[in-house]
């Protein structure tokens, strides 16, 4: 029997949140938790037990290790102790980037560390944000409703996923085999961002994400480059024709077929962009962009481009070794493309239009292959309803201010199949990143008064659920 309001659950979770709830995510973002193929299995592993831990600790039940073969292991836990209230799925995850360049961090990734940076203090380290942090939300409100009030006011699940910064590539086979566990009425997932340090977000559309990688081969063997330079074709020029030719002047894709599928703005749209704050200066400083360098454009700003329009990256490219480059033409060029998926645009197709795109710019006759991954496709909702309406309180009552409604130009392969496994569930995406926390490079870092303000959000998430959605 819930005995407390929101109010007295908030208060105590801030008057133990440095001790308590921002002590856990450093034990946790000490845990090289990295899911990519060529670093130990074995600490994704040590990472899932360590939230497991945490999670008994709090007071979830039924606490485990959700297993499937080849995948890093899930981790999920439930209190379903309030009798007719609604049920609540949270979500984040425990895996992790890789570090990237060392020798670019200011402090060692993987010893998390305070000091201060844009907004004020800032927790450093990798998965900090993104996305240690989204579990630390979720279990902080927990245990503060059990300490204060003896339980929860809804009913919860937790799922926090290992192996989402890999594509979660086995999310298919993790919903059949265990989707007897995840009936919920509404889906919460920490693993977006807001708008800006002390602003919050509710996001409610992400692209979709499509990867092909390209090799070209135009020996069998590197040679030298003086005493067959000339007659025999560069791979590596050749690779760089083709790559060119994805994008235009103004850095629109060019691969045909793809721009074709995009609905043009509507009037809403632009009218809803515009009152979105944006500021270039602080938009250039934010991703550091050099001062040269042109902000490519599309819409009446970036920040709607970055969720309405698709956008081409090469993420990688090899050829040869930068370190020791030896004088030779080398036998083959190799690059990883991938395109972010706006509304409108089918992953299959899209993914389809690029390699048919590089075949054919492939110059030369030399010979070309292709791996392609067409991950997953885009995602949006309509932010009605009882379920939104309790997120916009919650929100405005953990930070001070009301949410920003927008989307994000990153993925999270999860959200799509679970809502659709969850019968359209309202799925309410919010996070604890700003435009400085650097997810997924080096630096990467944590506005600590805010994590604060998106715990004590949750606390009062889980209160107004109960009030205006009704099961």
């Amino acid at each position: 029997m819930v005995k407390s309001s929101a109010e007295s659950v908030a208060h105590r979770l801030e008057s133990r949140f440095r001790e308590r709830h921002l002590e856990r995510l450093k034990q946790l973002a000490r845990i090289p938790s990295v899911s990519f193929d060529g670093f130990p299995a074995s600490e994704v592993r040590k990472s899932a037990d360590a939230v497991a831990v945490m999670m008994k600790e709090s007071g979830l039940e039924n606490v485990k290790l959700l297993e499937i073969p080849g995948a890093h292991p899930y981790v999920y836990g439930e209190r379903l102790k309030a009798k007719g209230a609604p049920t609540l799925l949270l979500y984040a995850h425990h895996d992790v980037q890789p570090a990237g360049q060392l020798d670019l961090w200011k402090t060692p990734p993987f010893e998390p560390t305070l000091a201060q940076g844009p907004g004020g203090e800032r927790l450093y380290g990798r998965g900090t944000a993104d996305d240690k942090a989204g579990v630390i939300v979720h279990l902080s409100a927990i245990e503060s409703w059990l300490e204060v009030a003896g339980e929860l006011p809804v009913n919860v699940k937790v799922v926090i996923e290992g192996e989402e910064e890999v594509g979660s590539s086995h999310l298919t086979e993790f919903l059949k085999t265990y989707r007897s566990l995840l009936d919920a009425d509404v889906l919460v997932l920490t693993d977006t961002a807001n708008f800006d340090c002390g602003v919050p977000a509710l996001t409610t559309a992400l692209r979709g994400l499509v990867a092909v990688e390209v090799e070209v081969r135009a020996l069998t063997k590197s040679v030298h480059s003086g005493m067959w330079g000339g007659p025999v074709p560069d791979p590596v020029l050749a690779l760089s024709k083709m790559l060119g030719s994805l994008v235009d002047a103004d850095g629109k894709i060019a691969v045909p077929g793809v721009r074709e599928q995009i609905k043009p703005l509507s009037e809403a749209e632009i009218e809803d962009m515009k009152k979105i704050p944006w500021d270039e200066a602080a938009f250039r400083e934010a991703c550091g962009m050099v001062p040269g360098a042109t902000l490519w454009r599309e819409g009446p700003n970036p920040m709607g481009q970055l969720w309405r329009f698709p956008s081409l990256t090469v993420t990688a490219i090899q050829a040869s070794s930068r370190a020791s480059a030896p004088n030779v033409i080398n036998a083959s060029a190799w690059a990883k493309v991938t395109i972010r998926l706006a509304p409108d645009l089918d992953p299959k197709k899209v993914t389809d239009q690029l390699v048919a795109h590089l075949k054919a710019q492939t110059p030369w006759g030399l010979e070309v292959d292709f791996k392609t991954d067409w991950g997953n496709g885009p995602w949006s909702i309509d932010p009605r309803g009882p379920a939104f309406d309790a997120a916009t309180a919650a929100l405005t009552k953990g930070y001070g201010r009301e949410p920003l409604k927008i989307g994000c130009g990153g993925s999270i392969p999860f959200v799509a199949p679970f809502a659709e496994a969850l019968g359209g569930a309202p799925a309410l995406l919010i996070g604890v990143e700003d435009p400085h926390t650097n997810a997924h490079g080096e630096n990467e870092s944590l506005l600590v008064s805010d994590l604060l303000k998106s715990c004590l959000s949750q606390v009062h998430l889980f209160e107004e659920i109960a009030h205006r959605v009704k099961v």
